[in-house]
């Protein structure tokens, strides 16, 4: 064993001493540390998929960016984010604009225009080249926010403790549904909706006070085990695709380096479809687990019943477009959009 002389003790303390300073340089070495809340509980998939993000961002910018993610309700509640970015108490968000909807009705319009999209691709190609995401920041500016780019779930699936092959099976369902327009298209389909927040769901389901949720993909709901108690699921969905607003006190974007603000933009692109895709992918190894289950069965509306939903949906964009100015931009752009791609 070769021994370490004092000569040699010498130069391995000053490598230490070397090696340690650089750590410490590289701990103090972000330029910008901000805090951003989600809308999913700590371990959901999709809030180990937003933390990513954060670590991407931190990669992708040298270690300048330093973001920390919290689940829903860990500052604030899920509706008051965008108050909360605006004033500076949180830096950013990761969440569905729906929650705004008592704010100004435009934010349901753009956060979860219902029966709108079959696909998430559908969504995501309208946010970046069919002029949603210009429309989101014409929204969302005088709030002090800025949208850093749009991402998407997919199709969220409908746990249902009751079959519903129908449109008309939705009658008198008592659903839960955020506030906004998710809330009036299911009641004018003729269920009994109730907004409840997303964490209240399991036990709304088990405790009778819903039969049937609105709430987000497959794979999560059966993980939760909402299928126990609700164990008709409709699958693919016929009916909800939120929108995953990213977004970012509009004073700090304002103030950031040309070079950060692409490298924000870019890795949200990144994350938008990293979450199609693993989720989908979530989906159908849960779906194989839930169709070996004797007492769960899957429920694909049809073509015409999904058609009959959309067609109760479409009459309330049109409403909610005489709302306000912005809802009829929203409202204009979106039919645009859909008819020139032979989806409407």
């Amino acid at each position: 064993m070769k021994q370490i002389t004092p000569r040699s003790a010498f130069a391995l303390k000053g490598l230490t001493a070397a090696v340690l300073g650089t750590l410490a340089f590289s701990v103090q070495a972000a330029e910008y540390e901000w805090t951003f809340q989600t809308s999913e509980t700590s371990g959901e998939p999709q809030f180990e998929l937003k933390k990513a993000w954060a670590e991407n961002v931190n990669t992708m910018s040298d270690g300048r960016i330093e973001i920390e993610i919290l689940p829903v309700n860990a500052v604030v509640q899920a509706n008051q984010t965008l108050d909360a970015v605006q004033s500076g108490i949180l830096q950013g968000h990761l969440t569905d604009p729906s929650y705004f909807s008592g704010r100004d009705p435009a934010f349901g319009m753009l956060g979860n225009l219902v029966g709108a999209w079959g696909d998430p691709l559908e969504f995501l190609e309208y946010m970046n080249h069919g002029g949603g995401e210009e429309l989101y920041n014409e929204l969302v500016n005088p709030y002090g926010v800025q949208l850093l780019g749009a991402a998407a779930t997919g199709l969220e699936s409908f746990p249902s403790k009751r079959p519903i092959r129908t449109v008309e099976d939705l009658e008198g369902l008592k659903v839960r549904a955020p506030e906004g327009m998710v809330y009036n298209i299911f009641e004018k389909a003729g269920a009994a909706p109730v907004n409840l927040p997303g964490s209240e769901v399991y036990t709304s389901l088990e405790k009778g006070v819903i039969d049937a949720a609105d709430y987000t993909v497959f794979s999560t709901n059966h993980s939760q085990g909402l299928h126990s108690f609700a164990n008709y699921p409709n699958y693919p969905g016929f009916h909800s695709l939120p929108m995953v607003a990213v977004s970012l006190n509009k004073e700090i974007w304002d103030g950031l380096p040309e070079d950060l603000q692409a490298i924000l933009e870019t890795s949200v692109d990144k994350l938008a479809y990293e979450m199609v895709f693993e989720l989908k992918q979530l989906d159908l190894e849960a779906v194989a687990e839930a169709r070996q289950d004797p007492d769960i069965e899957l429920i694909d509306m049809s073509a015409e019943e999904r058609a009959k939903f959309r067609n109760i949906a479409k009459e309330e964009w049109a409403a909610w477009a005489e709302r306000s100015e912005m809802n009829q931009k929203i409202y204009d752009s979106v039919v645009e959009f859909l008819k020139a791609r032979n989806l409407m």
